[in-house]
């Protein structure tokens, strides 16, 4: 992907912690407010005027993402922006204490006000939707893969029959299972859950790689033609490569829940 050279001024150099596009997935300064966020050199950039804000795997934890969505709150009144988009990458049930507190707060709840926002499913959306659909072998591993639990943090016995989960299930909830995008475009970066299959032309990505890809996609050095903004692999740190940046810091295995605050060249992290 060629881009244009673009020369930062003495302030945005000043901001910068890297002189080069990082490539290794060791520490990274992670910023516990909006007040300390402090900026990388980003692999691709946003045209000028844009912000991204994109959360990692939730899976559980209501309370991490209202603390993510306050440092949004209190980054944009800090830093205005014209436009503002904030992408959740999925995983937002299982694993954690409370799978229906994050439904409710993303179908439900306030957002930061004066940001568009963009919800992808992740794999485990994946295996419930298709439960709900009528999948027996989805909804088996549903319930292998923390469903039980999900299923109690909506006041409902584990062993409900996948038949009654859809009526017993806020409506609401259900509806927004049901609306989940694949991915999300903006700038040089695509947003998805899991990731892409490298030799594939984008428009002929499938969902099975969508939401469930790791290799060969985590070992590529390819150029993909965009920046893939990721979830689904976790680890202890966020990675950021030449041609990709994973975003799963481990929520749902009691690891902090990360935020990417990504516009013109740069990078933020804010991580709770």
């Amino acid at each position: 992907m060629r881009r244009p050279v673009r020369r930062a001024g003495i302030s945005r150099r000043a901001a910068l912690e890297a002189a080069a596009i990082p490539t290794w997935s060791g520490p990274r300064p992670m910023a516990d407010s909006a007040e300390s966020l402090r900026f990388l050199q980003a692999p691709g950039h946003l045209p000028r005027g844009r912000r991204v804000y994109a959360i990692g795997d939730v899976h559980g934890h209501p309370d991490k993402l209202r603390r993510l969505h306050a440092a949004i709150a209190a980054d944009l009144a800090a830093r205005p922006t014209q436009f503002a988009t904030l992408v959740h990458l999925g995983d937002y049930i299982d694993l954690g204490p409370d799978s229906a507190g994050v439904l409710a707060l993303l179908a439900d709840g306030p957002v930061p006000a004066g940001v568009r926002v963009v919800n992808l499913m992740g794999d485990h959306e994946r295996m419930l939707v298709d439960a709900l659909n009528g999948d027996r072998a989805a909804a088996t591993d549903w319930l292998w893969a923390g469903g039980r639990e999900a299923l109690a943090s909506w006041g409902l016995s584990p062993d409900l029959p996948r038949e009654a989960w859809e009526a017993a299930l806020p409506p609401s909830h259900v509806a927004f299972l049901r609306g989940l995008a694949l991915t999300h475009r903006d700038g040089d970066y695509l947003f998805v859950h899991a990731g892409i299959r490298p030799g594939v032309p984008l428009s002929d990505q499938v969902k099975d790689d969508l939401v469930t890809m790791r290799q060969p996609f985590l070992w590529s050095e390819d150029d993909f033609g965009v920046i893939v903004v990721h979830g689904h692999s976790s680890a202890p740190s966020v990675t950021i490569a030449k041609n990709r940046i994973a975003l799963d810091t481990g929520a749902g295995l009691g690891e902090k829940l990360t935020c990417a605050v990504l516009e013109d060249e740069v990078i933020g992290l804010i991580a709770v």
